[in-house]
């Protein structure tokens, strides 16, 4: 496992942390690997209740490291290292928590929708940045976003891809409590060992009923946005925004139809 992603034991709770500081914790191929491998530790190992992924006080993720996705994606997206750890969250059986301080961009906000419980640093600063990226949503958040906030809500959020604020994650209710960010982590992991320490079987009955209204829908809709998410990976759209990224500039698409 690559040590940009770290994974720590506390009791019945593993504790993920996204560990590339000086990239802002930006994701690679390889760190969705070692993502994923830690989410079927949470399928896989009876002694492990709940999951709490994190960052620092300072940054959660600035999303995907744009000079590793240039190139597209390595196949099927299901089989894809992204693909494979969204597909392994979705589905958890047990509660998965998220400490959120700083940028969460990209899938650092998306993964957040299949997370049961967030907790936020004042300093968080939400952005799902996909159309400004000559992209498009994915992680099911086509679909979550709308049923939960409204579609129009859900468009601003996906067209405009602007950032937001912790007070305007908690109003759309997307988090559940806003901390100062040295206490966010704590926060989140007082919570985990509360559900570590509840009926495991009854809270995964609990989370399957909760999931059961959206969840095949939800796995058909990943697999949608994953393959038009690899194709606007290869758009000259996309190819405009990541050279305006690297030089940066504003992109220009006024060029394109």
């Amino acid at each position: 496992m690559t040590d940009l992603v770290l994974t720590e034991q506390q009791g019945h709770v593993l504790v993920v942390r996204i560990n590339r500081p000086d990239r802002k914790n930006a994701l690679t191929h390889a760190m969705y690997t070692a993502l994923g491998d830690a989410v079927e530790q949470l399928h896989e190992n009876a002694a492990i209740r709940c999951v709490l992924f994190t960052g620092s006080e300072e940054c959660f993720t600035a999303g995907n490291d744009l000079s590793d996705f240039a190139a597209g994606l390595p196949g099927a997206f299901e089989e894809t290292p992204v693909g494979r750890f969204l597909f392994l969250l979705a589905t958890a059986t047990k509660p998965a928590v998220a400490a959120v301080n700083g940028p969460a961009v990209g899938i650092g906000t998306t993964l957040l929708l299949h997370c049961d419980m967030v907790f936020a640093g004042n300093n968080a600063r939400f952005q799902m940045p996909f159309a400004n990226l000559g992209l498009c949503p994915e992680g099911g958040s086509s679909l979550l976003l709308p049923s939960w906030l409204g579609r129009v809500r859900a468009a601003e959020l996906l067209m405009l891809g602007g950032a937001f604020t912790a007070d305007d994650a908690y109003r759309l209710g997307l988090i559940n409590r806003i901390c100062e960010p040295a206490d966010t982590e704590a926060t989140a992991l007082d919570t985990c060992q509360k559900l570590a320490a509840q009926a495991p079987a009854a809270l995964r009955a609990t989370k399957e009923l909760l999931n059961r209204p959206t969840l095949e829908e939800l796995k058909t809709t990943m697999l949608v946005e994953g393959k038009k998410f690899s194709e606007r990976l290869k758009s000259p759209e996309a190819a405009e925004a990541f050279k305006a990224f690297m030089e940066k500039r504003t992109p220009d698409f006024s060029k394109f139809d």
